[in-house]
Order: C-alpha cells, then sequence, then structure tokens
C-alpha cells in the first residue's frame, strides 16, 4: 500500500506566474516510500516543495495511472516543452474555478448550505487533484 500525495513550490509558481503560465501549479504523485523524503528531494530544479495533502492506504493504482486520469481532467505541465520542469511528469495547472465548482456542486449534493464567500485554499485544490486522481 502507498501514499498519494500533492505538494506545491512557491519558486515554481512563481515561474509560473512569470512566464504567464499560471501561479496555481501543483505536482501529483504516488509513493510507497517515506512521503517527508519523496517531497523533500524536490523536482523541476527547485528544494522549496511543501507536502500540502496526503492520503494513505491507497492500492491497487501507480503515479502513471492517477497522472493518466488526472490529465484527462486537468491541464498537466508537459515537461517536454518546459526545459524548466526538467522531465518532471505530475506537475499540472489548476484552474481555480473548476475547484470552486467541485466543492459547490459536492456540498450540494451532500445537503449543506451554500457558502456565499468560498475561498480555494492549497487544501482545497489538493483533495480535489486526490479525488480526480483515484477516480
Amino acid at each position: 500500500m502507498g501514499t498519494i500525495y500533492v505538494a506545491r513550490s512557491k519558486a515554481l509558481s512563481q515561474w509560473g506566474y512569470d512566464v504567464g503560465l499560471s501561479k496555481h501549479l501543483y505536482k501529483i504523485g504516488y509513493t510507497e516510500e517515506s512521503v517527508k523524503d519523496v517531497v523533500a528531494a524536490g523536482w523541476a530544479g527547485e528544494t522549496d516543495w511543501e507536502l500540502v495533502k496526503k492520503q494513505d492506504n491507497v492500492e491497487g493504482t501507480s503515479e502513471d495511472e492517477i497522472i493518466a486520469r488526472l490529465a484527462g481532467k486537468l491541464k498537466m505541465i508537459d515537461p517536454r516543452l518546459n526545459p524548466r520542469i526538467k522531465d518532471t511528469r505530475g506537475i499540472f495547472k489548476i484552474v481555480p474555478t473548476q475547484v470552486e465548482n467541485h466543492l459547490l456542486v459536492t456540498r450540494a449534493l451532500a445537503g449543506e448550505p451554500e457558502i456565499k464567500d468560498l475561498k480555494i485554499k492549497p487544501a482545497d485544490i489538493a483533495a480535489y487533484m486526490i479525488a480526480g486522481g483515484l477516480g
């Protein structure tokens, strides 16, 4: 059994904002090792990656399957077209309105009251990505 995780780098987010890509860049992955060690190693030439959210005890999947599921729903940053990414797969550009819509629909289906001023947090984005990656 492994762990699915979502991480983000402030330096990579700043680069994405500077080049007009997006400041909402997140990396999703799957590991059977210690998540803290994997995230601390870093990706895309950056070492300031922080774990946003993880889900333990995930089985019957792989990182390639998770990335493939999300690539059908979200915009994955192609490492071949962006030399800064340095062959790192699993970095996605997130559109906050998609996450907001997902939260609103999920709350409505659960019968919870609507939130007037919904502010999207990194943990909300990570939960959205993990749900999309698993199913």
